[in-house]
């Protein structure tokens, strides 16, 4: 089902693998305000719908949004609140880069007014969608499993020391999902030593699994952070590496299939 700000595809199994992160669309009234640092792009989470192509032959759901990041962050509440307080974190729309390059050309920024049309616009339709699909789900199944795919640099000063471990699993500090469905998630995590990985370190989850994780309702969320080079060329122009998409892509089936059998 294609939307103006995303596209919902639904599947027959109990889980929705959405990717907040991937849009590349910009629409031609903001990208004149912005630099040309904003214009390439850079967080991105690059190529996620084409790793986890294999997601569609398991039956899931996806919502892949068509707007970028820099014009509203859907992984961000709507009241912009810090979701790590303490620490430095970009916001709801953001005004820089995750290198601290400025997003908007001198006096562009956006004002409050345009915040909020953004928020009616694209960030509201890609949560009521993720709504509406994790309710049928769980109509039909009796649960659901949302995944959160997400990827970043390897190395980001502003936001951690030193390189962060390749996979990083968030479940909000076991909030988000029942105990078995994140230890299925570790099992297979533990079981294999190609890639680092770590549970609820720097990356615990942001907006979408704190929010529409609720165990309790049997709605189980999990966020998966990857560091870009496990699959791609982390620098521009960020192409996709499938020989190194071929080694991650088994790990993410793997867990994939536990965390639905977990949470059945």
């Amino acid at each position: 089902m294609a939307f103006e700000a995303c596209v919902l595809t639904p599947g027959t199994i109990p889980l929705l693998v959405s990717f907040p992160h991937v849009g590349t669309d910009i629409p031609s009234s903001m990208a004149r305000h912005m630099t040309p640092a904003a214009l390439l792009l850079a967080d991105t989470d690059w190529h996620l719908p084409q790793l986890y192509a294999f997601v569609r032959e398991m039956g899931a759901s996806t919502l892949v949004p068509r707007y970028s990041r820099y014009v509203i962050d859907l992984n961000r509440p709507p009241e912009d609140i810090n979701l790590y307080p303490g620490q430095d974190t970009t916001g709801l729309v953001p005004i820089d880069t995750f290198r601290k390059e400025a997003i908007y050309l001198p006096g562009e920024e956006p004002d409050e007014a345009e915040i909020a049309e953004r928020r009616d616009l694209y960030w509201r339709p890609y949560h009521e969608a993720l709504a509406s699909e994790l309710a049928r789900l769980r109509a039909a199944h009796g649960h659901a499993v949302l995944w959160d795919a997400h990827s970043i640099a390897s190395v980001l000063p502003r936001f951690f020391e030193g390189r962060l471990p390749d996979l990083n699993l968030g479940t909000a500090d076991g909030s988000s999902c029942a105990p078995d469905v994140q230890a299925a998630a570790e099992s297979v995590l533990d079981a294999q030593s190609v890639f680092t990985h770590v549970t609820n370190g720097r990356f615990k989850g942001g907006y979408i699994t704190r929010y529409h994780g609720r165990p309790e309702d049997g709605v189980h969320a999990l966020q998966m952070e990857m560091c870009l080079p496990t699959y791609m060329d982390e620098t521009a122009p960020f192409a996709y590496r499938p020989d190194l998409a071929t080694r991650v892509q088994p790990f993410l089936h793997r867990m994939l299939d536990a965390v639905v059998k977990a949470a059945a």
